[in-house]
């Protein structure tokens, strides 16, 4: 029985109201039922699922440079050049898994397949390391490094992290899509539960993540390595057992088959077309959705703009001619709604690319925030305050935030709209992060002018030689924290709303791209710093020995590149417009009216 029909008298048959309006299906592909899929009851499964998830990860991540220089007896440049690699390897799969995800197997089971491979790959890594790497026994701390090791063991120990990158960047946007899945957004009250979702989501990432950095990380740090290795494997295969857990109460979008091709013959059919002479409006286009579309997936309604491409769509004497004779062929003729697709992607990459430079600020805070860290003051009476652990404020950060934001925020900017929106738009929320992540970047600056105006001039060549304590960081992890709230949640939420349903994950796909391109970029932007502030002998911005270098320059020229890409993002985000769905018909909870 179909979800949505009305009678003729205009109202809703008695049990139509108990079906979601977005086209979802329950695990056996039948319309889902409301009130038995979805909602916080497998929002919260998969909130946890996330936490334990990125446990795992990070358990392994967070201290993986130490481990290749202490175990694997590389040297420093080495260590971080292969754990940058394996990093940006992370961000492409989780490419792959988008595009299986939404071209052929759905995100359940390709969450379900890209997780067990996460514990495959964590399993091997534990072992490898007790078994083989860890020789002799109790080696692998600072005072203690291992020997030396044969080359299949070292093989054996890449294939298992890559395992694990394959399996965590695979699964990584689909989690993120597929938890949004759970929400019918053309429901009022699940449109807003959707909304909360992407925040808690976020900080079920850095609490994960948080108890990462502290608890494994000290355990790792210690020499500990097989504890650390196996407790994220605990923790991975704890996240698939409770996702396995709640595949009954799941809602799923079917797949809608390969979107390369779709994109191909958009862009094919509109060159054929190049010189043909085309209407003013939609009406001569062509619409296969009450004709042969047997797609779950919601219409995309025309939009005007890249005119071009609706060449491809357009219906000639020769199209008439085939149609005639029963055929159509997608290379020659396109549906008006898969035009709009790309349309929507084409739309979409303007602001993506301006988000990149965003991470590059962000991507601060696991390098050289930690080397200023490490040149500071560390130590309060009868401790040592490691400089990695200062991301704990970002941590904690991220959580105020996002309460303040749902709380606080959100509501008084809504009563002053003074409409049924709430809060600010994900797009404003997007600029809100970039101003956040300039004054990150000002006060990081500023920092460490005054860490350079306490250093110990007498030594220069001593680590940690400014008396300048390690707390004055606190205000640039935490700005860094609110701009993430900002930034990041709201990307998740503008990418998921913004792309078609059949390219949900791919969404989610160019979010976890934006984080790995900024890592490429601000590698690149160091060595373009390096060489040209090291003319004519100088030590140059950031040497080894920060107390001879101007670190605060290079911040103060991240500031200036954020705020530049501020005003292309401004630009950007005015000339966007939004995706159109086709308008569904909801039950008002109240009062039983229509409305759309």
């Amino acid at each position: 029985m179909a979800c949505l029909e009305v009678c003729k008298e205009g109202q809703f048959k008695e049990d139509q109201d108990a079906c979601t309006l977005d086209g979802t299906v329950d695990m056996h592909g039948r319309p889902a039922i409301r009130a038995k899929s979805g909602r916080w009851v497998a929002g919260i499964i998969i909130l946890l699922n996330q936490g334990l998830a990125t446990l795992a990860f990070f358990g392994v991540g967070v201290n993986l440079v130490l481990y290749l220089t202490r175990v694997l007896q590389q040297d420093n440049a080495t260590a971080a050049n292969n754990v940058s690699k394996w990093t940006g390897t992370v961000y492409i799969f989780s490419l792959v898994g988008a595009f299986l995800s939404d071209s052929y197997w759905g995100r359940y089971k390709t969450c379900s397949i890209f997780q067990l491979i996460f514990v495959i790959g964590l399993v091997s890594l534990s072992l490898s390391s007790q078994l083989f790497l860890l020789n002799p026994k109790g080696c692998g701390s600072k005072a203690n490094p291992c020997g030396s090791h044969s080359s299949w063991k070292i093989w054996l120990f890449y294939l298992s992290i890559y395992l694990i990158a394959l399996g965590y960047g695979g699964y990584q946007p689909n989690i993120a899509t597929f938890g949004a899945d759970q929400y019918d957004e053309e429901h009022s009250k699940e449109g807003l539960a959707k909304v909360a979702f992407f925040s808690y989501f976020y900080l079920a990432m850095n609490l994960g993540s948080l108890f990462s950095n502290t608890i494994l990380g000290f355990f790792e740090d210690e020499g500990v390595w097989a504890i650390g290795f196996w407790a994220s494997a605990a923790s991975a295969f704890a996240a698939l057992v409770l996702f396995l857990g709640g595949t009954a109460r799941y809602r799923h979008f079917k797949p809608n088959g390969n979107p390369l091709s779709r994109f191909c013959q958009v862009l094919v059919a509109a060159m054929k077309k190049c010189r043909a002479h085309m209407p003013q409006g939609e009406e001569d286009l062509y619409d296969e959705s009450n004709k042969e579309s047997s797609n779950s997936n919601r219409k995309i309604l025309y939009t005007h703009g890249f005119k071009f491409l609706d060449r491809a769509a357009y219906i000639s004497s020769r199209d008439l001619d085939y149609q005639k004779q029963g055929i159509r062929s997608p290379w020659r003729l396109c549906p008006i709604s898969q035009v709009e697709e790309v349309k929507c992607i084409l739309r979409l990459l303007p602001l993506w690319l301006c988000t990149i430079i965003y991470s590059v600020v962000f991507t601060q805070m696991a390098s050289l925030f930690v080397e200023q860290g490490a040149a500071m003051k560390t130590t309060i009476p009868n401790f040592s305050i490691p400089p990695a652990s200062m991301s704990s404020f970002d941590i904690i950060s991220v959580a105020v935030f996002i309460f303040i934001y749902r709380r606080i925020i959100d509501p008084f900017v809504g009563r002053i709209k003074k409409s049924d929106a709430q809060g600010l738009t994900e797009l404003q929320r997007m600029g809100v992060g970039l101003v956040i992540a300039v004054l990150a970047m000002l006060s990081a600056g500023i920092v460490e002018c005054y860490r350079l105006k306490y250093a110990d001039k007498e030594c220069p060549h001593c680590d940690g030689s400014s008396s300048l304590s390690i707390f004055w960081q606190i205000p640039q992890y935490a700005c860094i924290g609110a701009s993430e709230v900002f930034m990041y949640v709201g990307q998740l939420e503008f990418f998921n709303a913004q792309t078609p349903d059949g390219l949900k994950s791919f969404g989610s796909a160019l979010c976890m791209t934006s984080i790995s391109l900024g890592n490429y970029f601000s590698t690149f932007l160091v060595s373009v710093v390096m060489k040209f502030s090291t003319e004519d002998h100088m030590p140059g911005w950031i040497p080894g020995n920060l107390n001879r270098g101007h670190l605060d320059r290079f911040y103060f020229l991240l500031a200036g590149l954020t705020l530049i890409d501020l005003i292309v993002y401004i630009a950007c985000a005015k000339w966007y417009k939004n995706i159109k769905l086709e308008g569904r018909f909801e039950v008002d909870d109240d009062q039983g009216n229509l409305k759309v």
